[in-house]
Protein backbone atom coordinates (compact mmCIF):
# COMPACT_ATOMS: atom_id res chain seq x y z
CA UNK A 1 0.00 0.00 0.00
CA UNK A 2 2.72 2.35 0.78
CA UNK A 3 4.34 1.89 -2.38
CA UNK A 4 1.41 3.09 -4.20
CA UNK A 5 0.86 6.24 -2.02
CA UNK A 6 4.39 7.54 -2.63
CA UNK A 7 3.74 6.77 -5.90
CA UNK A 8 0.20 8.71 -6.26
CA UNK A 9 1.53 11.24 -4.17
CA UNK A 10 4.76 11.93 -6.44
CA UNK A 11 2.55 11.84 -9.30
CA UNK A 12 0.50 14.75 -7.92
CA UNK A 13 3.70 16.90 -6.54
CA UNK A 14 5.21 16.80 -10.51
CA UNK A 15 1.53 17.22 -12.38
CA UNK A 16 0.76 19.90 -9.76
CA UNK A 17 4.44 21.68 -10.96
CA UNK A 18 3.16 21.17 -14.52
CA UNK A 19 -0.14 22.67 -13.65
CA UNK A 20 1.61 25.69 -11.97
CA UNK A 21 3.97 26.32 -14.78
CA UNK A 22 1.11 25.76 -17.63
CA UNK A 23 -1.06 28.74 -16.00
CA UNK A 24 2.30 31.00 -15.73
CA UNK A 25 2.95 30.44 -19.32
CA UNK A 26 -0.91 30.74 -20.26
CA UNK A 27 -0.78 34.41 -18.26
CA UNK A 28 2.07 35.40 -19.77
CA UNK A 29 0.83 34.35 -22.86
CA UNK A 30 -2.49 36.79 -22.46
CA UNK A 31 -0.92 39.44 -21.57
CA UNK A 32 1.56 39.60 -24.76
CA UNK A 33 -0.91 38.12 -27.23
CA UNK A 34 1.00 35.22 -28.01
CA UNK A 35 -0.53 31.41 -28.52
CA UNK A 36 -2.41 30.52 -25.58
CA UNK A 37 -2.42 27.44 -23.76
CA UNK A 38 -5.60 25.24 -24.61
CA UNK A 39 -8.02 25.38 -21.38
CA UNK A 40 -8.50 20.79 -22.38
CA UNK A 41 -4.73 20.72 -21.76
CA UNK A 42 -5.46 22.90 -18.40
CA UNK A 43 -8.25 20.21 -17.48
CA UNK A 44 -6.11 17.54 -18.05
CA UNK A 45 -3.40 18.45 -16.07
CA UNK A 46 -5.73 19.12 -12.84
CA UNK A 47 -7.42 15.63 -13.51
CA UNK A 48 -4.20 14.24 -13.76
CA UNK A 49 -3.45 14.86 -10.40
CA UNK A 50 -2.14 18.48 -10.94
CA UNK A 51 -5.17 19.86 -9.35
CA UNK A 52 -3.63 21.71 -6.01
CA UNK A 53 -0.98 23.37 -8.56
CA UNK A 54 -3.72 24.77 -10.63
CA UNK A 55 -5.43 26.47 -7.91
CA UNK A 56 -1.73 27.92 -6.53
CA UNK A 57 -1.69 28.76 -10.28
CA UNK A 58 -4.45 30.65 -10.29
CA UNK A 59 -4.37 32.61 -7.28
CA UNK A 60 -0.61 33.19 -7.68
CA UNK A 61 -1.09 34.45 -11.44
CA UNK A 62 -4.55 35.93 -10.86
CA UNK A 63 -5.14 33.62 -13.80
CA UNK A 64 -8.67 31.84 -14.97
CA UNK A 65 -10.00 32.99 -11.72
CA UNK A 66 -13.35 34.56 -12.92
CA UNK A 67 -14.24 32.94 -16.07
CA UNK A 68 -17.31 31.22 -14.75
CA UNK A 69 -17.48 28.53 -17.19
CA UNK A 70 -13.80 27.65 -16.71
CA UNK A 71 -14.28 27.36 -13.10
CA UNK A 72 -17.46 25.31 -12.88
CA UNK A 73 -15.18 22.69 -15.82
CA UNK A 74 -12.31 22.87 -13.06
CA UNK A 75 -13.89 22.01 -10.28
CA UNK A 76 -16.06 19.08 -11.74
CA UNK A 77 -12.48 17.97 -12.82
CA UNK A 78 -11.24 18.24 -9.18
CA UNK A 79 -14.45 16.56 -7.77
CA UNK A 80 -14.00 13.74 -10.87
CA UNK A 81 -10.23 13.06 -9.73
CA UNK A 82 -11.03 12.72 -6.01
CA UNK A 83 -13.84 10.33 -7.23
CA UNK A 84 -11.50 8.17 -9.05
CA UNK A 85 -8.62 8.15 -6.36
CA UNK A 86 -11.43 7.30 -3.68
CA UNK A 87 -12.82 4.22 -6.08
CA UNK A 88 -9.18 3.05 -6.63
CA UNK A 89 -8.29 3.21 -3.23
CA UNK A 90 -11.91 1.28 -2.01
CA UNK A 91 -11.22 -1.16 -4.95
CA UNK A 92 -7.54 -1.72 -3.80
CA UNK A 93 -8.10 -1.71 -0.13
CA UNK A 94 -11.52 -2.76 0.57
CA UNK A 95 -14.06 -1.40 3.22
CA UNK A 96 -14.08 -2.48 6.97
CA UNK A 97 -17.76 -2.93 6.72
CA UNK A 98 -17.09 -5.44 3.67
CA UNK A 99 -15.02 -7.77 5.54
CA UNK A 100 -17.38 -8.01 8.86
CA UNK A 101 -20.33 -8.45 6.50
CA UNK A 102 -18.35 -11.33 4.35
CA UNK A 103 -16.97 -12.56 8.29
CA UNK A 104 -20.18 -12.40 10.21
CA UNK A 105 -18.54 -10.25 12.68
CA UNK A 106 -20.36 -7.16 14.53
CA UNK A 107 -18.80 -3.99 12.95
CA UNK A 108 -17.36 -1.28 16.08
CA UNK A 109 -16.41 2.43 15.09
CA UNK A 110 -16.36 1.40 11.65
CA UNK A 111 -13.92 -1.23 12.36
CA UNK A 112 -14.77 -4.98 12.22
CA UNK A 113 -14.20 -6.46 15.94
CA UNK A 114 -11.60 -8.94 17.21
CA UNK A 115 -12.96 -12.76 16.97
Amino acid sequence: MWPAAIAYLGLVAVTSLASFAAYGLDKRRAVVGGRRVPERTLHLLALLGGWPGAILGQRHFRHKTRKLPFLFAFWAVVVLHAAVVGAVTYTLLGSPWTEAVESHRPVHQGRPTPP
